[in-house]
């Protein structure tokens, strides 16, 4: 049976949201999703960003390591800390809102500042697969990130560049991308290609990591050449 992997828009509903403490979101997107959560968990220092952008939150998961003694104070009865250091804040998170019966979870803010925290952070969506089974998006301000394995289906639209990154598929075909695919061997070669519809289909044996942005390649183009006027 393929699982279905729906487009995210502004109005995509989740259990939770995690936010991370790498760089706050500005699209629109990631942050109405973010807004208009119904249940936000912090990850450990990443409530000093948000409480200065007034966001709202109902937990403060982590090792306590960033997050200030005033906060920890005022926040006390929120405030989960786990010391252990096998895992990340990330992952600490996920525990938390899993251990609450939320399975459907979104992560913003998750990426930018230090680029080895950046590919961890996303790295872990495949062991949340494997481990929890819980259907986790990983939204950037440019698009998602979403684990997938064996055959499965995307939603998309014409025009939508879009990402694979091979992890253990020996078998690795498409269906409406603009260019071949197959079990990649490096993670560069997945990148960049382009849907030719409002579906992709990928026909794989193991586990892959599928980025897909929110706007197509002429809108990507347009907004560049605005930002590039100012």
């Amino acid at each position: 049976m393929q699982k279905y992997y729906p487009s995210i828009n502004k109005n995509s509903e989740f259990d939770a949201v995690i936010l991370g403490d790498g760089d706050y979101p500005f699209a629109e997107i990631p942050l109405t999703i973010l807004r208009n959560a119904n249940f936000i968990c912090c990850c450990d220092g990443a409530v000093v960003k948000h409480v200065k952008n007034g966001g709202r939150f109902d937990a403060i998961v982590g090792d306590g390591d960033s997050i200030p003694e005033n906060f920890k104070q005022k926040y006390k009865d929120i405030l989960h800390i786990e010391t252990e250091q096998e895992t990340n804040d990330q992952t600490k998170a996920t525990r938390f809102c899993i251990n609450k019966g939320f399975n459907r979870i979104a992560y913003v803010g998750t990426t930018g500042k230090r680029e080895d925290h950046t590919l961890g952070n996303i790295s872990h969506l495949i062991n949340y697969l494997k481990e929890y089974k819980i259907d986790a998006v990983m939204l950037t301000d440019y698009g998602y990130f979403v684990a997938a394995q064996g055959n499965s289906k995307f939603g998309s639209f014409k025009g939508q560049q879009i990402s694979f990154f091979n992890i253990d598929c020996s078998k690795f075909e498409s269906k409406g991308t603009k260019w071949e695919t197959y079990a990649y061997k490096y993670w560069w070669q997945g990148t960049l290609n382009e849907s030719l519809g409002d579906e992709i289909e990928i026909l794989s044996d193991g586990f892959f990591l599928v980025f897909r942005t929110y706007v197509g390649k002429n809108a990507e183009n347009i907004n560049k050449k605005i930002l590039d006027f100012f």
